[in-house]
């Protein structure tokens, strides 16, 4: 194990400042996803990053999956998850599922580990306060036939109102992408929407996408690590950018058109990756930009 001097640890702390004066009272969105979800001292990581984010005048603000957590109690009761584009195939039983592992167990999860750290975390699903208002999500087929997946909803709108309230109370938000219709209605929504159009409508600095990839890869696996809109176009085109990557990708894109300054794809695996990118020159992953 390296030993850091007390000269290169205040050398890396010097670093740090003209980050944290440039984002100085910010907001910060952050999808949460991968491997960073599910193992202990990545967990204890991240909470321990969106903490001192927060401490030192950010407004970090967390929107969380939970594929994994969803898949393992399916697989329990005898369901097997399905995907099409990269989008889960959501049923009456699946989306009980859903809520009951967003909305309850990983969202208290996070906001329980925020808090251990010194945090301030609320956790919330688009259903308090109708906050996130969705519409049904259809796809469509290579014959353009329309497909229907079930609950899974689209954004019709976010209000930033219950957001933007908690930061200013230095609370630390935790989002569970479910949204809910004019009926009432509970939809499942891709947590990369949900970051993305979040990061939109709050006028985000920056929107961070954890994944279990360095970053966007070309065709022969190599880090791609910046692109703009056109580029992304062509990986599109070409096939590079497909399955689960297509709604990450999409919204990330979507949001640096919306004027978003930047999106980053960073993998989650790496210990502190949120700090690396936030905090460094080097950062980690791909950054995207409109242009």
């Amino acid at each position: 194990m390296t030993t850091i001097t007390p000269q290169e640890k205040a050398e890396i702390l010097s670093e740090a400042l003209p980050y944290i004066q440039r984002f100085f009272d910010k907001t910060i969105v952050i999808k949460y996803g991968g491997n960073a979800m599910t193992e202990p001292e990545l967990k204890e990581g991240f909470a321990s990053d969106v903490v001192l984010l927060k401490l030192v005048g950010m407004n970090p603000v967390v929107v969380h999956g939970g594929g994994p957590q969803i898949n393992e109690l399916l697989d329990r009761i005898g369901k097997k998850g399905e995907f099409i584009q990269g989008m889960r195939v959501t049923d009456a039983e699946t989306m009980d599922v859903v809520e009951m592992v967003l909305g309850g167990h990983v969202n208290k999860e996070i906001v329980s580990l925020i808090n251990k750290h010194g945090g301030k975390a609320v956790g919330l699903t688009g259903q308090d306060g109708h906050f996130i208002k969705a519409r049904k999500m259809y796809l469509k087929d290579s014959s353009d036939e329309l497909l229907d997946i079930g609950q899974v909803g689209e954004i019709e709108s976010i209000d930033p109102t219950i957001v933007a309230h908690l930061d200013a109370g230095d609370f630390i938000p935790v989002i569970a992408p479910i949204g809910v219709d004019r009926n009432g209605e509970s939809y499942n929504i891709n947590a990369d929407l949900v970051a993305g159009k979040l990061a939109e409508v709050l006028h985000a600095e920056k929107l961070i996408m954890m994944t279990n990839t360095p970053g966007v890869l070309d065709k022969e696996g190599n880090l791609l690590t910046k692109l703009s809109a056109k580029r992304i176009d062509e990986l599109f085109a070409d096939g590079t950018i497909s399955g689960g990557m297509l709604p990450k990708i999409s919204s990330a894109l979507d949001a640096a058109k919306s004027g978003v300054n930047a999106v980053h794809i960073i993998d989650g695996r790496v210990k502190h990756a949120l700090l690396l990118e936030v905090l460094t020159e080097q950062g980690v992953g791909t950054m995207i930009r409109a242009k």
